[in-house]
């Protein structure tokens, strides 16, 4: 990919941010409340890496697939999209990948992917490794519910009710529920 750096780009839902290196896509986030908090938050960990404003190939796709994502304007689930997991965990790694293969439109629970990884016990840790999530949306911890199909937590500024957003904009209604937002 060549040099590293970021952008922040515009979504249905405000700014995003994605950030790279040589090694692939590092990390994408959210809006927060302001372009700054958006950029803070994306950068937090990263080496230091300047604003760019001709991203390359690989993060103009994340760009992309993330604009259409949160319009209702794709189906894709992103899984086409590389991301550069090297300073992740062997377990973060597995949970991203399960969660990754949760199509738009559907959620599994804390508990499923759990007991996918062998035992329901880790349930929590999933929820944890889905909290420090560098890749949302493009791994799709949205789409991750607690028990009972509750929203359970969310890391990403508006908390649950950006959680259950994104999933109605995806056309999914847990517990079979009528969309949050009538705009949608």
């Amino acid at each position: 990919m060549g040099e590293g750096g970021h952008a922040l780009f515009d979504t249905a839902l405000g700014a995003c941010g994605v950030a790279w290196d040589a090694g692939g896509v590092l990390a994408v986030q959210l809006p927060e409340p302001d372009a700054a908090g958006t950029r803070r938050r994306l950068l937090k960990g990263l080496p230091p890496l300047p604003e760019s404003s001709t991203p390359p190939p690989e993060a103009r796709a994340v760009i992309e697939g993330v604009q259409a994502l949160l319009a209702g304007q794709s189906r894709s689930d992103l899984r086409e999209l590389a991301l550069n997991m090297d300073r992740l965990t062997p377990f973060q790694r597995e949970v991203y990948a399960i969660a990754r293969a949760i199509p738009p439109g559907q959620a599994r629970t804390y508990g499923e992917i759990a007991r996918e990884l062998g035992d329901v016990g880790l349930s929590r840790a999933v929820g944890q490794a889905l909290g420090h999530n560098p890749f949302a949306p493009v791994v799709p911890c949205h789409r991750v519910l607690a028990a009972g199909n509750r929203p359970g937590g969310f890391s990403a500024e508006g908390g649950t009710v950006t959680k259950m957003r994104m999933l109605a904009i995806e056309g999914a209604w847990p517990q079979g529920t009528a969309p949050l937002f009538d705009d949608l």
